[in-house]
């Protein structure tokens, strides 16, 4: 494997060097992620999506001095989602930053057909009912049947979108408008969900982890 960039972590070393080959393989060896090349390598369809850019000022001795801060998410819509944010004195340093930690922050979703009113067997939504929380914000994402979408706010959509779920119910509380808690409540909901332990064979449930690639939903 060619990579343009030279690793400087042990996980970074195994990807170089073609051993591991997935993302799914890189977060099951529990090394930490902090090159986000490792992401641009084993996710090459990875998008990104700036969910939020504000500006902040600070007042010093020499005058006011302004600041962005930026939220961004990353997903490959295909079982993959990281959110990442930086602060930054230019807009587009700032977004390539917040985009890059998000890349260190990517996490495998598990998805499945959790709704009792479906039962299809496809991993088109949440195999279960999962809560998150960020400040004052709670975010309650349930399992919807097929054909219903994502009925939620713009931000979850897109969260949920760019990580494969394609059918979903959420329920908020709290201060909705501040993105950034908005985001990471949706983002920790997902992230309770990447590390639930099901009792049951996951195979009886028909529950995916991470990408589905090909004989997957039709």
């Amino acid at each position: 494997m060619t990579v343009e960039w030279e690793p400087k972590t042990k996980l970074g070393r195994l990807v170089a060097e073609g051993k591991i080959s997935s993302m799914s393989e890189a977060l099951a060896t529990r090394l930490p992620l902090r090159e986000p090349e490792i992401v641009d390598i084993l996710l090459p369809n990875l998008q990104d999506e700036v969910l939020d850019v504000r500006m902040v000022q600070r007042m010093t001795d020499s005058g006011r001095r302004p600041r962005f801060s930026v939220i961004a998410a990353v997903g490959n819509g295909d079982g993959f989602l990281g959110i990442g944010q930086a602060k930054g004195k230019e807009v587009g340093p700032t977004i390539r930053k917040a985009i890059d930690n998000a890349k260190l922050n990517i996490i495998e979703i598990k998805r499945g057909c959790g709704s009792w009113e479906c039962g299809c067997g496809q991993p088109h939504s949440l195999p279960l009912e999962v809560k998150g929380k960020s400040g004052s914000v709670e975010v309650v994402l349930k399992p919807a049947p097929r054909g219903v979408g994502i009925a939620t706010g713009p931000t979850a959509r897109t969260l949920l979108e760019l990580a494969g779920i394609k059918d979903a119910w959420a329920f908020t509380s709290g201060h909705t408008r501040t993105t950034h808690n908005y985001a990471y409540a949706v983002y920790n909901a997902l992230k309770s969900l990447s590390r639930l332990r099901i009792p049951v064979k996951e195979e009886a449930l028909n529950i995916v982890s991470g990408a589905i690639g090909e004989g997957g939903e039709e």
